[in-house]
């Protein structure tokens, strides 16, 4: 018997080291930051690791098209009054421990991060509105009062202090947490390869801590929707730099390269099939300290209003990386209104009129002002520098003012910002959640801006608990109305980036969506899943 084993077990091994083997499909790509603690999105957003949402299922996410795909969950009600939902799990999820994901997972998450000091914690009182939230977070309220609870396995509740129709598209965010890890380990347990567990479509290999690139894997447990087609996935945030990332695509050691102003003409001529364009759901714009001179009074912000010359600035300035804005929201989005954008024109006469009703004709007697902008990378370091010094022009041609230009790293820009030390500032912002409240919140009751426009608080708050989608979207655009007219902000441009994707790269991932843009890692459970490499 011990003979015939032995026999087979050597037949076995010659035909596994006869047998093909099967090569892996490996793509290398630029994501993520260089810096990172925590391989936990639910721990911290803006210190995370590489890929960390990769490896965890969320209730809900986008596809290319911007749909909302149920994940985690497969399906969700909303009450007849409006402040509960309930989501309902697939069954069958597992941890890649092979422990079972319930619901508790979700409520856990919430609850560790309403009471540890979350970076990202006002996501899901802005947005989320859940009730007791503000409450617990500041440390008024114990966390068994919140409005979460696993009703069972496959059954999460969320209850919120006001209408939420669009909270579907809030939980894109919504990531569970092993409660069996972090009850083992504490936070612990998302600092080191070994111990990280995952209920996504890949599983980590490495983590390479110094730049924060990670190698993942296909998950061998997954059962969620959206199963990767490819074997490994190489994520390294110093490709991130199209100065980096274009010769490491040329050299084969990438399988996509962002481009800068320089890089696209080349790249164009040579990769003619491989451009691949996103306009990123992102504003920069002009804000005020509406309570300080000159800037309270709303004809000199309506003079800055008409004084941009967009086209000019995004055909040559800022060409290839930018688009003009005339609206807050921008192209695509739900919500935008071409009306409204439409409104945003170059009109020099009408801008020196707004300027001398306020008693500056000609820019007489006006005084020197100096526009605050943040110091950062990615597409807003190659936007917001350049688009300054030809606002500066711009505003002492057509207005015949000095503007002054200072940069500033980001907590001291934000801090003038809500501090209201200075009056006037370029500000960019990217979506966080899919819903036009998400862009329109930011100057709601104060906001990111301390503006206190009551007549505008009314109609977010209306729009925002209102559940007919057509209401919604009329009182949005009223209250970007108002916005124009009292001249809050001056909307400048939309960001644009610019790849070059490799040939062998091929799959719905790549292939541009309906309005022509391609979104790559911005939606990154969709891209990196829909993908093949030949």
């Amino acid at each position: 018997m011990n003979a015939l084993v032995r026999l087979a077990g050597i037949m076995v091994a010659a035909t596994a080291l006869s047998a093909p083997v099967l090569a892996q499909t490996t793509v290398v790509a630029p994501s993520g930051s260089t810096a990172g603690t925590y391989m936990d999105y639910m721990k911290t957003v803006y210190d995370r690791g590489t890929g960390s949402e990769l490896l965890q299922i969320p209730i809900a996410t986008f596809d290319k098209e911007f749909e909302l795909t149920p994940m985690a969950a497969e399906s969700w009600t909303q009450s007849e009054d409006g402040l509960t939902w309930t989501f309902k799990l697939r069954p069958g999820l597992v941890w890649s421990d092979g422990e079972p994901l319930t619901a508790e997972d979700f409520v856990f998450a919430l609850q560790r991060a309403a009471t540890s000091g979350y970076d990202f914690a006002w996501y899901w009182d802005f947005a989320g509105g859940i009730r007791g939230w503000k409450e617990v977070t500041e440390g008024t309220a114990d966390v068994s009062t919140l409005g979460l609870k696993a009703v069972d396995d496959v059954t999460i509740e969320v209850t919120t202090v006001a209408p939420k129709p669009y909270l579907p598209s809030v939980t894109s965010l919504w990531y569970p947490v092993p409660k069996h890890k972090v009850d083992e380990l504490g936070d612990d347990w998302a600092l080191d390869v070994a111990t990280i567990v995952s209920s996504g479509p890949f599983e980590i290999e490495s983590w390479e801590k110094s730049n924060n690139s990670v190698v993942l894997t296909k998950s061998d447990t997954y059962t969620g929707p959206w199963s990767p087609l490819i074997d490994r996935l190489e994520l390294d945030p110093t490709l991130n730099a199209p100065e980096v990332g274009l010769p490491a695509f040329l050299a084969g050691d990438a399988d996509y390269s962002f481009l800068n102003t320089g890089q696209v003409p080349v790249a164009t001529a040579r990769y003619p099939d491989g451009i691949r364009k996103n306009a990123v759901f992102a504003t920069s714009y002009i804000s005020y300290d509406l309570d300080a001179a000159p800037f309270n009074d709303v004809n000199v912000r309506r003079a800055f209003y008409y004084a941009v010359d967009r086209a000019e600035l995004t055909s040559t300035v800022l060409k290839d990386i930018a688009i003009p804005a005339g609206s807050i929201l921008p192209p695509g989005y739900p919500g935008y209104n071409p009306d409204i954008a439409a409104e945003a024109v170059f009109d020099p006469e009408r801008a020196k009129q707004f300027l001398a009703d306020a008693g500056f004709p000609n820019g007489e007697g006006f005084p020197e002002v100096e526009i605050w902008y943040r110091e950062e990378g990615g597409y807003n370091g190659a936007i917001v520098p350049a688009m300054a010094q030809y606002l500066q022009a711009e505003f002492k041609e057509v207005l015949g003012i000095s503007l002054n230009i200072r940069a500033l790293p980001g907590p001291e820009w934000m801090d003038g910002l809500r501090g209201k030390k200075n009056n006037i500032f370029i500000a960019p912002y990217e979506y966080d959640y899919l819903d036009p409240s998400n862009f329109y919140g930011i100057f709601y009751n104060g906001g990111r801006h301390g503006y206190f426009i009551p007549e505008y608080d009314e109609i977010i708050a209306k729009a925002d608990s209102e559940s007919d989608w057509d209401t919604r979207y009329k009182l949005y655009a009223e209250a970007e109305q108002l916005m124009i007219d009292q001249g809050l902000i001056v909307p400048l441009v939309h960001p644009v980036t610019i790849a070059v994707v490799s040939d062998q790269l091929t799959g719905d991932g790549v292939a541009p969506n309906s309005l022509g843009f391609t979104q790559l890692d911005r939606l990154g459970h969709y891209f990196f899943t829909h993908i093949t490499k030949q």
